[in-house]
């Protein structure tokens, strides 16, 4: 609230009660949002101003780090998933920022690659990509567990999956070209988010019916902030897992197809 300051203005209400705590401190116990932070005079605290610029320097090392796919390929085979590494149009970090039309493009020798094989591999119902995307953090701690529970799910469903593709400076258009190449019925893209003051590892997962060049964001349905303090891999491997077997059901995805988290629809016999 706002208080007179006798001049015919307002000022801010003070930031603290008479016993010198913060009215907003409980409140602050339940978000990750930077509330609460206090002030000395007409500043922040110095405690609070050092949390937020810490909060901001992961941000930026989240956007600009290396991604290592190698240590995400190594656990998805470890779990006895098959994976394939495919590239982009992209070159480096600096292209990926500057150029977001390249990261939605397969190189050529990928996309040939997958013409090659998608006679052999015959249609799937599923083709997934895994990409740092904004965030490598997120990409590298969250995606394998997210896709080691949403595969398992799907088999219990009787599914039949590509091998995963880690596809680095992946745009979330890709997985329409991957789709299509391979004729897949239904294409996944998980990469990492752009990342927040409270969240710099935050995995976002998007998904497609019928994958191909026409497909735009209303297409697409998205699980976002994948992450231990968001939305738990396995939690959000559930909830793909019901996106997907109600597109499939219902031959749609995007807008019309409904998220509806009060009824949870999971394959008879395969969650625990």
């Amino acid at each position: 609230m706002a208080e007179s300051d006798g001049r015919g203005g307002y000022s801010a209400s003070p930031t603290t009660l008479g016993d010198g705590r913060d009215p907003w401190r409980s409140l602050a116990s339940h978000t990750e949002a930077p509330i609460a932070m206090g002030r000395a005079g007409g500043s922040l605290r110095t405690e609070s101003l050092l949390d937020f610029r810490l909060a901001h320097s992961r941000a930026v090392d989240a956007v600009h780090a290396p991604f290592e796919p190698s240590t995400l390929e190594h656990a998805l085979r470890a779990a006895g998933l098959g994976t394939e590494r495919l590239s982009t149009q992209v070159t480096d970090r600096g292209a990926y920022l500057l150029r977001p039309d390249l990261g939605r493009i397969l190189e050529p020798r990928s996309a040939g690659y997958l013409r090659e094989k998608a006679g052999s591999w015959g249609q799937r119902d599923l083709a997934i990509l895994v990409s740092d995307g904004l965030s490598a953090t997120a990409a590298e701690h969250h995606a394998a567990p997210t896709l080691i529970e949403l595969s398992r799910i799907l088999a219990g469903a009787g599914w039949t999956l590509y091998p995963i593709f880690v596809a680095p400076f992946a745009r979330v258009k890709l997985q329409d070209e991957v789709g299509a190449l391979l004729g897949a019925r239904l294409s996944v893209i998980l990469l990492g988010e752009r990342p927040g003051l409270s969240a710099h590892d935050s995995l976002g997962a998007y998904l497609t019916f019928e994958p191909r060049a026409d497909r735009t964001d209303a297409d697409r349905n998205c699980v976002s902030n994948i992450r231990d303090r968001g939305l738990r891999p396995r939690d959000a491997a559930h909830r793909l897992a019901h996106l997907l077997l109600e597109s499939r059901r219902l031959c749609l995805s995007g807008t019309r197809l409904r998220d509806d988290l009060g009824r949870l629809v999971e394959p008879a016999g395969a969650i625990e």
